[in-house]
């Protein structure tokens, strides 16, 4: 068996032509500027994205809006999924250069409007428009490494954006903590729209020359308003989805039900046919990268909190524990740009997520207390460069397996059966956890005045389905090739 080549189109590689040389890396004469900008982009994206979990608390107290918290990541999370579909809409169509400015553009303002809200309602405005800018920001970049270099070069420069999570991942809590504290959470939002102006100075003119323009096939600029239709149809749906789970009122299945029925129909005109059922070749590989990022993030989010209230640990302590899985995260990252690895790809892909599954059903074993709690930061890290390993080869094999007019809307399914899954597989292991007696441990970490005991099955609820849906997604790397005609 091997791996489906993309289409024959005719379009020859752009980005072949210009003349770099063969050997060249993204460092390269050739790419500096162009590596440099949008990485640095991704790097400040990271840090504000570790960063606001930070100051998100503080500003919710201080904006009376606690009420409404869950609302502004909620709002950032809806529309970030239109702004998905928009932009690859908009980069097939007219080239990635306008999604790009476009989403940076909505990504700051979106700071600013957060940064400087008078009330909790104009705060989550803010979000919500950063959202949209920033699903614009992560398909065109996708759309951009696909036009702008050679395929041998895109495992790297795939590493390199994972990567940048590395440092803010540990730097950027600390950091907002410091001036949450000194300065005051509004500079948090407001510092970085300034920072993001030298790499788009660096990163804008080699993106018009290398990767401007649309596909001629696709010149005519036009928009599928069916498509876009379907993207706003899974925003709301989503939104609602969430809105009911943080209502467990019997009214809240109104929305519930209605959020279903917009996302079904939504989610299979987007993603690729086949997807649901793991076809082989792309369906697989859009699959895959929603199964790996949601059931790893759904197990990650309650791991801090089961240490906090199970084993005795500070938060502060309870979030190192994780600190150094961003490192063992950017190794996988790297070991799968090797030449060496290209022919085995989807069997290292098949061990990430064996590591994944292993890691997550590993985590609750500090439920018992003869476990030492360092288990979690060593099975973590493990699963984390399992997880460097999947994500960034997905993104490697969507955009061999795309043909150039179809890099965008491609990109976009990638992401939204990434960030879909999130919401989908969260909110079920919220529901589990709190079915078994998890709220008053949540309510115990919110206010300290209240003790509750120990609800190890509550935890238990969580990880291990997750861990079983990472092993399904082991199955699904057995898929990404395509039989044998």
């Amino acid at each position: 068996m091997a791996v489906l080549e993309p289409r024959d189109t005719g379009v020859a590689d752009a980005h072949e032509s210009l003349g770099p040389s063969s050997g060249e890396g993204v460092l390269g004469k050739a790419y500096r500027a162009l590596s440099v900008g949008i990485v640095s982009v991704v790097l400040l994206i990271a840090f504000e994205a570790t960063a606001v979990g930070t100051a998100m608390p503080v500003a919710a107290r201080e904006l009376d809006g606690v009420g409404l918290y869950a609302f502004a990541f909620s709002g950032y999370f809806t529309t970030s999924l239109f702004g998905m579909v928009l932009a690859g809409q908009w980069s097939d169509r007219r080239g990635p250069l306008g999604a790009l400015s476009s989403g940076i553009v909505a990504f700051g303002a979106g700071l600013v409007v957060s940064g400087t809200a008078g009330g909790m309602w104009v705060f989550i405005l803010g979000r919500a428009v950063q959202g949209l800018g920033g699903g614009l920001v992560i398909v065109a970049l996708y759309v951009v490494v696909g036009r702008a270099y050679p395929e041998r070069l895109r495992p790297a420069i795939m590493a390199a954006f994972a990567a940048c999570w590395v440092v803010p991942s540990v730097v950027g809590p600390l950091a907002a903590g410091a001036v949450t504290e000194h300065l005051g959470w509004r500079w948090v939002f407001l510092g970085i729209p300034v920072l993001v102006l030298l790499p788009l100075a660096l990163a804008l003119p080699q993106i018009r020359r290398r990767a401007g323009g649309p596909v001629h096939s696709l010149s005519t600029g036009s928009f599928d308003r069916r498509r876009l239709r379907l993207a706003f149809g899974i925003s709301f749906g989503a939104g609602l989805l969430q809105f009911a789970a943080q209502d467990l009122r019997p009214l809240s299945v109104l929305p519930a039900v209605a959020g279903v029925a917009l996302l079904v129909p939504a989610v299979l005109g987007l993603l690729p046919s086949g997807t649901w059922r793991a076809a082989r070749g792309l369906p697989s590989v859009v699959l895959l990268r929603g199964v790996a990022a949601g059931s790893f993030i759904a197990a990650e989010s309650f791991v801090p909190l089961m240490l906090v209230t199970e084993r005795g640990l500070s938060p502060t302590l309870a979030g190192f524990s994780l600190a150094a899985s961003g490192g063992t995260w950017a190794l996988g990252s790297w070991v799968q740009t090797r030449a060496r690895v290209e022919p085995y790809r989807e069997r290292l892909m098949t061990f990430g997520m064996v590591l994944v599954a292993a890691a997550i059903a590993a985590a609750p074993s500090v439920l018992v207390h003869s476990v030492p709690v360092w288990t979690v930061a060593v099975a973590w890290g493990f699963g984390c460069f399992g997880m460097g390993l999947v994500i960034s080869s997905t993104s490697v094999l969507l955009l061999k397996l795309s043909a150039p007019e179809e890099a965008g809307s491609h990109s976009a399914a990638l992401q939204i059966s990434d960030g879909l899954s999130n919401v989908l597989l969260l909110s079920a292991g919220g529901a589990a956890f709190a079915a078994l007696g998890g709220g008053s441990v949540a309510h115990a970490v919110t206010d300290p005045g209240v003790t509750s005991g120990s609800h190890p099955a509550a935890f238990a609820a969580v990880f291990l389905p997750m861990a079983a849906v990472a092993l399904l997604g082991a199955w699904v790397t057995t898929r990404l090739r395509e039989r044998r005609p």
